[in-house]
């Protein structure tokens, strides 16, 4: 049974439906890290009266879009086309999750495009880097784990275990909404949905800086730094206070990482937060690169800024600039009915109501640069590091590490 909604988001001439499945790459099995990804793929590669390549050639002759995509804890389908040409692709979305062919043929073709893909993936010192954060931050919880899986596990999986992990797929919960009438469900403005907000239960796992550290050495030029710790999920009531946070950190030219890496310093190729949308604690990591020598120097910029987020509160007018950049970033995200409707089904998967502009603006106005120092100290007064780079400045970083941390 899918939970169906509509939302009637102004008036367009194409119309959008998203499917979120709840369960994503959150339900691999130990040994089969993976499967889920290749299910998803399998999924829009041919339904009930369509096989791969009519399926394709269909939407393609009506102008339209299929995307699928794995999260850590669910799978996201869309379908996107003109008005005039709507009705005739809505009932695809019903035929490929619950009447997909799940051709062998094409079970082997993705399979090796995820095997594929994840050599490109081990090709990137970014992805490497991150992999190691993420394993010791989350040690063997399944947000430890690359949502395309592994090579060893990928190559492994048998055509009957993917037959075997729909069964499980057709019970798990589903979404589908959209602004189109079409989609015969309740209207998202209407519906009163219990908000189900929670107290962080997170904890530090490990006060010994040397187990909460982990690095891989190259021999390129560049090294990458990643400092962070999981947080928590989107119900908590934290949730608002880490994003004011990541928004005077990273968000435009006039945030703090920008000014003193960029700006003053002028060392960074690359740098930001991360801080995705998740239904359990979310990782909240802040990523930089540089070259080789001026690694240590940026290493301690980055300690030093670390410090200061624990020990002394936002002045009123960096906080004020946060939250009003944070605010453009909602209106801002408003803009792509997409991206509109792929988050409101997400939430409601999540137990919570999309939440309207004045209650946005209302949550954040609340927040006090008091609160920003008691969740820096909640969640990172203990943070995990990664870095990849030269091994004798890896090594060097360990030491001060130990030091500061």
């Amino acid at each position: 049974m899918i939970k169906r909604y509509f939302l009637n988001y102004k008036k367009r001439n194409f119309s959008t439906a998203s499917i979120w499945i709840k369960g994503g790459s959150d339900m691999d099995s130990v040994s089969k890290k993976g499967i889920n990804k290749i299910l998803s793929s399998l999924l829009t590669r041919g339904c009930e009266g369509f096989n791969n390549l009519a399926l394709s050639e269909y939407i393609e002759s009506l102008g339209a879009e299929l995307n699928q995509e794995v999260f850590e804890d669910g799978i996201s389908l869309s379908i996107k086309s003109l008005n005039e040409h709507f009705s005739k692709l809505l009932p695809l979305l019903d035929l490929i999750i619950t009447k997909p062919i799940l051709s062998e043929i094409e079970f082997n073709k993705v399979k090796k495009s995820s095997i594929d893909l994840i050599k490109r993936e081990k090709e990137n010192p970014f992805n490497i880097c991150f992999e190691k954060w993420r394993k010791i931050v989350y040690k063997n919880h399944p947000y430890a784990f690359n949502s395309i899986g592994n090579a060893n596990d990928v190559s492994n999986i048998t055509y009957d275990d993917v037959l075997s992990e729909f069964k499980n797929f057709k019970i798990r919960e589903k979404y589908i909404i959209s602004n189109n009438l079409e989609i015969n469900g309740e209207n998202l403005e209407t519906v009163e949905q219990e908000v189900l907000l929670e107290k962080s239960s997170h904890q530090n796992y490990n006060s010994n800086p040397i187990y909460r550290f982990d690095y891989v050495h190259n021999d390129s030029n560049q090294t990458i730094i990643m400092i962070g710790n999981q947080t928590c999920s989107r119900r908590s009531s934290d949730y608002f206070s880490l994003k004011i946070l990541e928004s005077y950190l990273s968000y435009g030219m006039s945030a703090v990482l920008f000014k003193l890496f960029r700006e003053k310093n002028g060392i960074t190729y690359d740098l930001g937060v991360f801080n995705p949308l998740r239904n359990q604690n979310s990782p909240f990591l802040v990523y930089l690169s540089v070259s080789n020598k001026n690694a240590l120097f940026a290493f301690e910029l980055l300690s030093s800024l670390w410090k200061n987020l624990l020990k002394n509160p936002l002045i009123d007018d960096d906080i004020y600039l946060a939250k009003e950049k944070l605010k453009g970033s909602f209106l801002l995200g408003n803009q792509s009915l997409d991206e509109i409707l792929q988050r409101k089904i997400q939430l409601i998967s999540y137990g919570l109501s999309p939440i309207s502009e004045n209650d946005f603006y209302s949550k954040i106005d609340g927040i006090s640069s008091l609160d920003i120092l008691k969740l820096t100290n909640k969640y990172f007064s203990k943070p995990f590091l990664s870095i990849s780079g030269n091994k004798k400045i890896c090594l060097e970083i360990i030491t001060r590490w130990n030091k500061n941390f």
